[in-house]
């Protein structure tokens, strides 16, 4: 029998490849004789790198970068087992929480770190780059990480400005003389979950500006600039960013990788199962098991499990899902592959004791789940 274990990590509490290191203890106390196969997943967002790395045989690679605030700042990325892939959570050099409440502004926070961390990643030898851009604290349409790999963007009077979305409106021209030559022949794949365009009403001034520190008067002015921003990039470079699908994700950031890399913006666990080979290894399984800290509605948008058990039923395999907490709404992702779903949580429990008691309520739950299972 052949069980492969493929969750995503229980935010707060444990990792993916704890948990299903985890599960595997649960089933190996009733069906001891199986073949487990453990695949740490995740979806694009925080966590990516980790899971990634664990499913790969990688390494974690740490370096102090240029912060949101222009202060060094300690982050990491990740090189895969193969040698060849890099994977970088863009919120490890540029996310919110490395910018306190207070001083949360998107006028001015960059993106330079996470330049910062592709050029350290190119350092490597990759020929392929995995970005994941949730959770940025940033509003610069990607303009800080573009300096950061040599790009120039120039005021009228030549010099470069500054940092954050405030400065974007002084653009005048961009110059990529310097640019990385490097980047030239790597294939970069952008985890990107949400369809925003650059600029508008669902844009990403008007949409994630608020949650980083923008007043109203703020989110115009940024959404003008962002619109500014894109039309010098469409003169020059000749890139038609604005409109596009998830081009303000990560305060522009995704447009801004569509402009300057040779980028691809996809569904970030459409990523990870594509580097993790996921498809190869369940296609003779017997049973795959999933989860993640939660399952509900939204689940079916984009989420881990779902994106397990879609590969799964393409050859047929049952799948069952582990939550944390699994809520009323659950139920919608039975059509969409997951065969059954558990909470671990024994009872009513107050939420640090869950986080605390998480590995063991997780084996618990596994093992309950092999006892029905081997009485088929």
């Amino acid at each position: 029998m052949k069980i492969v274990i493929a969750p995503d990590s229980f935010k707060e509490s444990l990792s993916a490849l704890k948990v299903a290191e985890s599960i595997e203890k649960g089933f190996k106390r009733v069906i001891p004789e199986a073949e487990y196969i453990k695949v740490p997943m995740a979806d694009g967002g925080e966590g990516t790198v980790q899971s990634l790395v664990d499913a790969t045989g990688g390494e974690i690679i740490s370096k102090t970068v240029t912060g949101p605030l222009g202060e060094p700042v300690g982050a990491f990325f990740g090189i895969l087992g193969n040698k060849t892939t890099a994977v970088i959570e863009m919120a490890a050099a540029s996310g919110l929480h490395l910018v306190p409440a207070e001083k949360r502004n998107p006028l001015i926070t960059t993106t330079r770190g996470t330049g910062e961390l592709i050029a350290a990643a190119l350092d490597y030898g990759v020929n392929h780059i995995i970005i994941g851009i949730g959770g940025s604290a940033t509003n610069d349409g990607g303009a800080g990480m573009a300096k950061a790999l040599g790009a120039h963007l120039l005021d009228e009077d030549g010099i470069e400005i500054g940092e954050g979305g405030g400065s974007l409106c002084d653009l005048a021209s961009i110059n990529l003389s310097e640019f990385d030559p490097r980047l030239a022949n790597i294939k970069i794949e952008v985890a990107c979950d949400v369809d925003n365009p650059l600029t508008g009403d669902k844009g990403a001034s008007a949409i994630f500006g608020p949650q980083k520190g923008a007043t109203a008067e703020m989110v115009a002015l940024l959404d003008q600039n962002l619109g500014h921003y894109a039309a010098i990039i469409e003169r020059d470079l000749g890139e038609k960013i604005n409109e596009v699908p998830g081009s303000g994700a990560a305060g522009g950031l995704g447009g801004g990788l569509l402009a300057f890399l040779p980028s691809e913006l996809k569904r970030g666990v459409e990523i990870v199962i594509e580097a993790t080979g996921l498809s190869q290894i369940v296609e003779d399984a017997d049973l795959v098991i999933t989860g993640e800290g939660k399952i509900d509605g939204q689940t079916i948008f984009g989420k881990t499990p779902v994106g397990v058990a879609k590969t799964a039923k393409k050859y047929g395999v049952p799948v069952v899902g582990i939550a944390g907490n699994v809520s009323k709404d659950s139920d919608v992702v039975h059509e969409h592959g997951i065969d059954a779903i558990f909470s671990i949580v024994p009872g009513v429990i107050l939420l640090e004791d869950a986080f605390k008691h998480a590995e063991e309520y997780v084996e618990r739950t596994a093992a309950n789940i092999a006892t029905v299972w081997k009485m088929k």
